[in-house]
This record gives structure tokens, C-alpha cells and sequence, in this order.
């Protein structure tokens, strides 16, 4: 007995019960502390050149990290703690309100507000992304795609339900009548938001819009809609894109600004830089950015080719103090370089395995608006990093897209973290709620006292097996 005692006390100290604490999928949790501790030591080294700008220590931007990393964190386990559904449902909605108003009032550049300033990511560029939130820069495409992700989810199961007490409301005035069919409801609820953040969000940046375009798509494919209503939601959106492009042509009003920017992405990536250089006058800012552009993307090919399989080396890094965006655009070469062959599969198998874990709990949601929610925001993770991991090894074009909580950002960072608590928080909701279920089938077994089930329930994948 005494022997039994002790060990319930060496547990009840131990990592173990560590681990209970942190409620949810553990091996997403293992996930957070591993890509944490990465961005950690990442920041620590590839802000050389940063730091060198700002008359700062490298070591500063690391102990910075260290700080928002731990904020970050207990965002996660805060999140992760929400005991009800409809909390999440909630903040989606009100998600969505806010990250439009911020596209609007980013893409208006907006200055009337003082708490709410739009600035350019660098001045004369013509880049806007940022506002200043109360002191603080956010990186708006972040918060976007975060809150978009969950506001699809909860229109999905709105439509599902035909919770549509909204629209059926806005279908009593003559000229909305539409809104009171199948078609128009959803159309309402998903077609018309989709096309205008995706619309608002290309006026500031296309592949960000692009990328998103995905993602929502894949949300709502997810969610089971109607191939029909798919077909409209496309359609939508290119009629909304053409007549866009016309206003923008006939009346000269300067909307899709980043067009123009796109297009010569492509052409330098499949043309030869030298030759586009001799086509622009030294000094000239089209010059500056073809050169720029090379630059980084020779750098970057030499850190990934140089890396051999252990690395150089924390701290030995040679092109980050050539690449002036290494700490953000290129930290997967920077990995490679610093920490070979090895670093390079550890990253790709800590968002791989999200991806793993995240259809695993996505198998055991229950209702649309959770399966959604864990599919979309994994997806929006996991497929980030590859397009920055594809921009690294120069088999895409320049995307803007950093490694999701590893590049630096702290707007970017704690967004992520949101998502990460998110679906922490319906994978422990769905733990639950397949542990009462079980009991309830152990209570009526003829045999067994269900303690082996009981045992077997600290972690999803026992529950692989089970299906809605």
C-alpha cells in the first residue's frame, strides 16, 4: 500500500502531471514548446544584421522572443481552457467584423484615428500591412486569415442548422427577397464575406490573397458544402475580380496597386536577373528591388546548399548578414545552413505531424463548426510553412509568407498562438466529450469496470479508430 502511495506522489510531481495540466492533444502541446524553442534560438542568431541596424544586441531580439513566447503561451493555455463551444462561435463573429474594418481602414490608409494609424512596411515602398494598434504594430493579413478560418466554420454550421434569423429577417424588404432561398442564404453568409476580404486583402497584397482564397476554400470543402454552391462561390469571385479590374481601367481609380508588383515577382523568378537589371537605370527603385530580390534569393540557395548535414553551428551563419529579411522571409535556409540536414527535417517534421494530429482530431469532432475550425486553421499552419519553405529553396516565387511562430513578428507569432489554442481547446472539448460517451458504454458492458478505457484515454490515439 505504502509502495502504491508513493508512486501516486512521485507521479502527482512529476512530468506527468505536467502534462495533464496542459489539456488537449499532448503531442500538438510538444509541438508548441518544440517550434517555440526553435524560434528562440533562431532569433538569437539571425538578427545580426537587425541588431546591427538598431545599435542593439542579437541577444536582445532573444530575449525578446523569450518574453512573447512566454506571453504566447499562456495565451494558448487560456484559450485551450474555454469550456464551452460557444465562446469560440462568438469571438469568430466578432472576429470577422473586426479583421473587415481593419482591411478597410489599412487599405483607405486611413490616419484620422490615433490609437488606429496604417503605416507602410517600409516607407516609400507602397507596402501597407501594418496598423498601430494602441502603440503596437500588427501585421493585419495575420490576424485575417485566423479569424476568417473561424468565421467560416460558424457560417457553415449556421447553415447547417438553419440558424438564418438574420437573413430571414433581411428577406421581409421587397428587394432582399432572395435572401430567403438556400442559395441566397448561403451567398450571405459565406459567398459575400469571402469575395470582399478576399478583394480588400488583394488590394494590399496578392499572394496573401491568394493564399487565403485557398485556405477558405478548403474550409468550406471541408465543411461539405454543395458542389453547386462552390461552383457560385468561384464564379463570384471572378465576376467581383473583373469588374475590379474594369472600374480600375476606365476610371484610373488606384485599387489592385499590387498587381503590377506580382507580375514582375513572376518574371524575375522564371527570367535572368542581370538582364532585367540592364533595363533600369542605376539608383532608380526598380533597379534597387530587382537587385534586392537576386540578392536574397542567391544568399539564401547558398545557406541551404552550404548546410551539409549537422550544419555550422549555432551562431556561424554567414548570409544573415547578407539578407536583410533572413530573420522573417528565409529563416528555413537560415535553419538549414546553421543546423544542416537535421534541423531541416526536424522542422518539416514538427509541421507534418500537426498535420497528422490535426486530422486525427478533425475525425473526432462532432459537429461542423468544430471540424471546420481544427481542418481550416491546421491547413492555414501547415500549408504557410510550406509555402515558405518552397520560397526558400527558390522552387516558388517571393510570397511574403513567414514560418509560422519561428520567423520573427509578434503580431504574427501571437496569432498563431491563437490558433493553436483553438484547436486545443476543441481537441480537449472532444476528449471529453468521447471519455463520457465511453463511460456510458462501460456502465452498460456485461464485463470489465472500464479502468482500461479509462487509462486509454489519455491521448486521441486510442480514438483514431472511431468514427462519427
Amino acid at each position: 500500500m505504502r509502495e502504491a502511495m508513493a508512486g501516486t506522489r512521485k507521479k502527482a510531481f512529476g512530468f506527468d502531471n505536467l502534462i495533464d495540466w496542459l489539456e488537449g492533444d499532448r503531442i500538438i502541446w510538444i509541438i508548441v514548446f518544440a517550434i517555440i524553442m526553435f524560434s528562440i534560438v533562431g532569433m538569437a542568431s539571425s538578427t545580426s544584421l537587425l541588431a546591427k541596424l538598431n545599435s542593439a544586441s542579437r541577444f536582445d531580439y532573444a530575449i525578446q522572443q523569450v518574453y512573447i513566447s512566454f506571453g504566447g503561451l499562456v495565451l494558448i493555455w487560456l484559450i485551450c481552457k474555454f469550456g464551452r463551444v460557444g465562446i469560440l462561435k462568438f469571438l469568430s463573429r466578432l472576429g470577422f467584423i473586426g479583421s473587415a474594418l481593419l482591411l478597410i481602414l489599412l487599405d483607405s490608409h486611413f490616419q484620422g484615428i490615433p490609437f488606429l494609424t496604417p503605416v507602410e512596411t517600409q516607407p516609400g515602398s507602397g507596402t501597407w500591412r501594418t496598423i498601430i494598434m494602441f502603440g503596437v504594430p500588427v501585421m493585419v493579413y495575420e490576424v485575417v486569415k485566423v479569424a476568417m478560418v473561424m468565421y467560416l466554420a460558424w457560417a457553415l454550421q449556421t447553415l447547417k442548422q438553419k440558424e438564418t434569423q438574420l437573413a430571414d429577417k433581411l428577406a421581409a424588404f421587397g428587394w432582399l427577397r432572395f435572401l430567403s432561398t438556400e442559395e441566397g442564404k448561403v451567398m450571405f453568409y459565406v459567398g459575400a464575406p469571402m469575395v470582399i476580404v478576399f478583394l480588400l486583402e488583394l488590394a494590399g497584397s496578392n499572394s496573401s490573397a491568394i493564399f487565403l482564397g485557398l485556405v477558405m476554400g478548403f474550409t468550406v470543402i471541408v465543411g461539405k458544402m454543395k458542389f453547386k454552391y462552390i461552383f457560385h462561390l468561384i464564379l463570384a469571385g471572378v465576376i467581383a475580380l473583373g469588374l475590379v479590374f474594369g472600374m480600375q481601367k476606365i476610371t484610373g481609380w488606384k485599387f489592385l496597386t499590387r498587381v503590377t508588383t506580382a507580375i514582375s515577382r513572376v518574371s524575375d523568378f522564371h527570367g535572368d536577373p542581370v538582364k532585367e537589371l540592364h533595363k533600369h537605370e542605376p539608383g532608380t527603385l526598380a533597379f534597387q528591388r530587382i537587385l534586392d530580390s537576386s540578392k536574397q534569393v542567391t544568399s539564401a540557395k547558398v545557406a541551404v546548399s552550404t548546410g551539409g548535414l549537422l550544419g555550422k553551428g549555432p551562431g556561424k551563419s554567414t548570409q544573415r548578414y547578407i539578407v536583410s529579411v533572413m530573420y522573417e522571409d528565409y529563416m528555413f535556409s537560415f535553419i538549414i545552413e546553421e543546423y544542416g540536414l537535421l534541423g531541416r527535417m526536424l522542422i518539416l517534421m514538427l509541421y507534418g505531424t500537426l498535420l497528422a494530429r490535426g486530422s486525427i482530431i478533425v475525425r473526432n469532432c462532432d459537429t461542423v463548426f468544430a471540424r471546420c475550425t481544427v481542418a481550416g486553421l491546421v491547413a492555414l499552419i501547415s500549408c504557410q510553412a510550406l509555402l515558405h519553405i518552397l520560397v526558400n529553396v527558390d522552387l516558388i516565387p517571393m510570397t511574403g509568407q513567414n514560418l509560422p511562430m519561428i520567423s520573427h513578428g509578434n503580431s504574427s507569432f501571437l496569432c498563431f498562438c491563437i490558433a493553436f489554442g483553438v484547436i486545443l481547446s476543441i481537441s480537449r472539448m472532444a476528449k471529453k466529450k468521447i471519455a463520457r460517451e465511453t463511460a456510458n458504454e462501460m456502465k452498460n458492458a456485461p464485463f470489465g469496470t472500464g479502468d482500461e478505457t479509462s487509462d486509454s484515454l489519455n491521448d486521441l490515439d486510442d480514438l483514431e479508430s472511431r468514427e462519427e
